[in-house]
């Protein structure tokens, strides 16, 4: 069980939720940076906005540092979402949040199916809903998850504290992950089926590390355990020899999938599942629109997924005004 990240609000907060007998001008699926861009464009543009998310702040909530967002030297990710969000409720955007959509029905009135047995209308509709973690898919996999593995190691990384884990990936995600565990965990063993895609002073900081061993060109290929994991069987790609490495947990940091599977018989995709927008941040659909990592925009990072969701929300705003 994985440690609460998420942003707590107050009773008067709790009762600002979106209304289903109003037919908002754009409605925001999603809460991560590219929603709460969105929300704060429109509205200031004039627009009855709200927001429905299954969990405010995204994924940068399990960002364990952030460095590289203009204007903050050094922030953790929840403090970011903080900030946005406060900022967000300074215009009194209704949310309702821990709210997954069922459905989004494409009519000159757009309907959004929840989770809660609500229907909610609005004129346009921003998708934002990021993305979810990619999974090894090796046998073990599903059996041990959240009795080993693990995929956030901000969430669940202090339940290994003076153990030893082990990371699984070659990006900045994975290196990161690691170099937070290291700070806990008795070892941590990185393991990567290749090379390191991390960004070099990642990964020179890592090799700087003591209690961090590194497994490159090694793919995992089975997940062992009795109650809890014990160890994993890999591939060592360079002798071509399978070998045992023991550990009590296993983070797998390879990367993230679209969490557009409701949207699939309705906007076009591409091979990669993402949505396909244009400059605009249209898609295929008139009045919807899309923005942040579900997309097909190259570079997933936070400060390209807030500029595409003010992008939507200025283009859904030049699209009501054509309504009127």
């Amino acid at each position: 069980m994985g440690l609460d990240f998420s942003l707590s609000f107050s009773a008067e907060e709790m009762s600002n939720k979106l209304d289903t007998n109003t037919i908002y001008d754009t409605i925001i699926i999603g809460g991560g940076p590219a929603g709460l861009n969105a929300a704060l464009y429109a509205k200031r543009k004039g627009l009855n906005v709200g927001i429905i998310a299954d969990r405010i702040g995204g994924q940068v909530l399990d960002t364990s540092s952030v460095e590289n967002y203009l204007g903050y030297k050094y922030l953790t990710g929840e403090e970011l979402m903080h900030k946005f969000e406060e900022h967000v409720k300074e215009y009194k955007v209704p949310i309702t949040s821990d709210v997954l959509v069922k459905e989004v029905i494409n009519n000159e009135v757009k309907e959004i199916i929840a989770s809660n047995g609500k229907t909610y209308k609005a004129k346009t509709i921003i998708v934002s809903t990021g993305s979810k973690p990619r999974m090894l898919n090796v046998p073990g996999e599903k059996e041990y998850l959240g009795r080993g593995v693990a995929y956030c190691a901000i969430c669940d990384g202090p339940l290994f504290a003076e153990r030893d884990v082990i990371v699984t990936g070659g990006g900045n995600s994975a290196v990161e992950a690691a170099i937070d565990l290291a700070k806990i965990a008795n070892k941590v063993m990185l393991v990567h089926r290749s090379d390191f895609r991390a960004d070099k002073i990642l990964v020179d900081k890592l090799y700087g590390l003591k209690n961090v061993e590194v497994y490159l060109q090694t793919q995992i290929k089975e997940i062992f355990g009795e109650m809890l994991m014990t160890h994993i069987v890999a591939l060592d790609k360079k002798s071509n020899k399978e070998i045992e490495i023991k550990a009590d947990g296993l983070f797998v940091e390879i990367g993230y999938l679209p969490k557009s599977e409701i949207f699939e018989n309705l906007l076009a995709l591409n091979d990669k599942k993402e949505i396909i927008v244009n400059n605009k941040a249209e898609t295929n659909v008139e009045g919807i629109y899309a923005a942040g990592d579900i997309t097909d925009v190259a570079y997933k990072q936070i400060i390209i997924s807030a500029a595409e969701g003010a992008k939507a929300a200025l283009s859904a705003n030049d699209y009501i005004n054509k309504l009127k």
